[in-house]
């Protein structure tokens, strides 16, 4: 089970790997990556909504999911303050920087930007890989909307980061190097939390569960929902609500 655990992580951050050769092969206009956020961000918060506090409730009742989702909000917050500062605040943006005259992913991977990057994906991967892996503990099938939805999450953070190094002299065998090195890394996360977990008491599961939660409604907010609104303006909420939708209603059949 652990193994295929990490396989599901490993499709999820395979993601990064696709946006950063959309990036060097065939740019996307930026209305379309916006789009593609903005149903990600729908189908992300009702992952966190319907899946995962809902089970971590079940699991371990209030105490462990409201402690954890606290938890992981103010360490999502906390790390990705630090990692901000080093030049990788809108990793997944894919666009002009609001007010700014040079395009953020530029900025962003020069100066020795790359390596923020790739550290703030981690931070986005783990706890979203996590979740996969947990999902599967007990026996139970992965949440098809999860995954889903850290797919979309992950497509433009690869694009938007790909092309700034491009455009700051990095090589293909860098670029592709730090980003499949980040897909198994996600792999490994995905596989190692339900291996961890396997035998964990329920409250820790729950508690667990509801850190990633924390972590990834934190990430929302903070970098596809911005990235959403970029460039679709006023259908950026009609767009989420469907992705909110989908997500929702492949929950519900699913169960």
């Amino acid at each position: 089970m652990f193994l295929e655990a990490g396989l599901w992580g490993l499709l999820g951050g395979s993601a990064l790997v696709l946006g950063a050769l959309v990036a060097w092969f065939l740019p996307l206009p930026q209305r379309l990556v916006a789009v593609v956020m903005a149903i990600g961000a729908g189908v992300l918060i009702s992952a966190v909504a319907f899946e995962l506090m809902d089970e971590a409730y079940r699991q371990g009742g209030f105490a462990a999911t409201a402690g954890g989702f606290v938890a992981g909000g103010a360490i999502y917050t906390l790390a990705n303050i630090l990692i901000s500062r080093r030049g990788a605040r809108h990793r997944k943006r894919s666009g002009h920087e609001p007010g700014a005259s040079q395009p953020q992913a530029g900025n962003e991977a020069s100066g020795g930007s790359g390596l923020a990057i790739a550290v703030g994906a981690l931070l986005d991967g783990i706890p979203e890989s996590v979740v996969i892996g947990v999902s599967l503990v007990g026996g139970g099938g992965v949440s098809v909307a999860t995954v889903a939805a850290v797919f979309l999450s992950n497509v433009p953070e690869g694009l938007s980061s790909a092309a700034g190094m491009r455009r700051a002299g990095r090589s293909a065998a860098y670029v592709f190097g730090i980003w499949i090195a980040i897909a198994l890394l996600s792999g490994l996360a995905a596989l190692l939390g339900n291996a961890a977990l396997a035998d964990a008491d329920p409250a820790v599961i729950a508690a667990v569960t509801a850190l990633a939660a924390g972590a990834i409604l934190a990430m929302i907010v903070d970098t596809m929902i911005p990235e959403a609104f970029s460039e679709t303006h006023d259908y950026a909420g009609l767009i989420t609500v469907a992705g909110f939708l989908a997500a929702f209603v492949l929950s519900k059949l699913g169960g």
